[in-house]
Parts: C-alpha cells; structure tokens; sequence
C-alpha cells in the first residue's frame, strides 16, 4: 500500500528580498498614501483629489513587482483593480467629507464580496493573497506554493481565510456607513482610520496564527504518514 504524498518544505527563502518585499508592499501600500493624503489635505486640496493622487502609490508598488519579476501577479491584478474602483467610487456623487467615508465603506465592503465570490472559482482569493506574502516570487516558491493545493488542509485553510476576510470586511463596511451618519463629521474622521487599520490588523494576526497552525499541523500529519511508510517498509 502506498503511503500518503508528504508535504514538501518550503524552498529557502532569500531573506534580504523577502525584507525588501515586504518593506515595499508595506512602505507604498499603507504608508505612502496615509502620508501624501494628509500633507496634501493639510495644504488645502479636496479630500477626493488628495485620495486620487495618494492611490498613485499603490500603482508604483505594482509596477516595481512587475519591473522585478517581470510578470503581473493575481495580487498586481487585484491591486489595479481596486485602484481604479477607489477612483472612480471617489469620482460619483457628492464630494463632502461625509460622502467620502461611505464611499470608502462601498469599497471595502466590495473586496467582502470579491472574497465570497471567489469561494465559487477554482481557487479563493486567499490563496493568490497567500502566494504573494508566503514566498518570494522566485518560480520555486511559485511552484512550493501552487503544490500545497493538493492536500486537503490546506486547502480547507485557504478557504476558511477568504470566508473570514470577506465577512469581516462586509462587517466593517457596515459598521462605517452606519457610524458615518450616526457620528459627527469630526468625529468619524478620527474614528474612520482606527476602524480600517484596526480591522486589518486583527485580520492580519488571525490569519498569521491560523497559518502557523494548519502549517504544523500539516507538518504532524507528514511525520505521521512517513512514520507509517517506514514502519510497513
């Protein structure tokens, strides 16, 4: 009788890419933007032209990955595409401030939904989010990565992450579009920030843990299934 395929390990990472990665997608994706969009409001520009030119940051992490792997990444793909949802959702209807923190909400609450549909195509969103911050975009990690789909664990892992980040992000559209008419202007301003990073920041170390643990897991059932090969052996 054959024994179960065992889960490979992951491929040695380059931890001075990886560093780099990581401090890019962070540095231009949240950090970049928060900056430019208060410095330019501060200086008296509309907060809808501030958001504009402050998505140009997620743009450039795009095209660096592109110019550094040369290739576009589902995670590029989403990116551009919620890019260019923001801009436009910034660009209909009203421009108050109020206007402004729903039409955030409509975005946030579309990514819920994207994470919900994708539980209907071949493989969740979650998985492509993943393969970006797992490995270093080297084909080997590429392909370290696409090869866990075969074991059932992890992809009921897969899954179960873009059911949550897909609740929780409808979840939290809906509490900021409730709070934005039910709270002052001034004081959504500052609750808004705490709310959209607070509910990443949760996503985030959920997910981190639940990683670590169906990784181990998976791992206890490798040792398991070689333990069993060697013994029939």
């Amino acid at each position: 009788m054959s024994a179960p395929p065992v889960r490979p390990a992951a491929p040695a990472r380059s931890g001075a890419a990886t560093a780099i990665g990581w401090t890019l997608t962070v540095g231009l994706n949240i950090v970049a933007p928060i900056v430019t969009f208060g410095a330019l409001t501060d200086h008296g520009w509309s907060d809808a032209t501030a958001l504009l030119v402050s998505g140009v940051w997620p743009v450039l992490d795009t095209v660096i990955h592109l110019a550094w792997h040369r290739k576009m990444d589902d995670f590029a793909i989403v990116s551009i595409f919620f890019i260019a949802l923001t801009a436009v959702v910034s660009l209909v209807g009203a421009d108050s401030t109020r206007a402004l923190l729903v039409k955030d909400s409509v975005v946030t609450g579309l990514f819920g939904v994207l994470c919900l549909a994708t539980l209907f195509a071949p493989r969740p969103l979650m998985f492509y989010f993943g393969r970006r911050f797992a490995t270093d975009g080297t084909a080997a990690s590429h392909a370290w990565w696409n090869g866990l789909w075969q074991y059932e664990g992890f992809r009921s892992t897969m899954r179960l992450m873009t059911i949550v980040w897909g609740v929780g992000y409808l979840a939290e559209a809906v509490v900021r579009i409730v709070l934005s008419y039910v709270l002052t202007v001034s004081t959504m301003v500052v609750v808004n920030p705490f709310l959209i990073y607070g509910t990443l920041g949760v996503l985030v170390l959920w997910t981190i843990r639940t990683g670590k643990r169906s990784r181990a897991e998976g791992e206890a059932r490798a040792a398991a299934a070689a333990g069993a090969a060697t013994a029939e052996a």
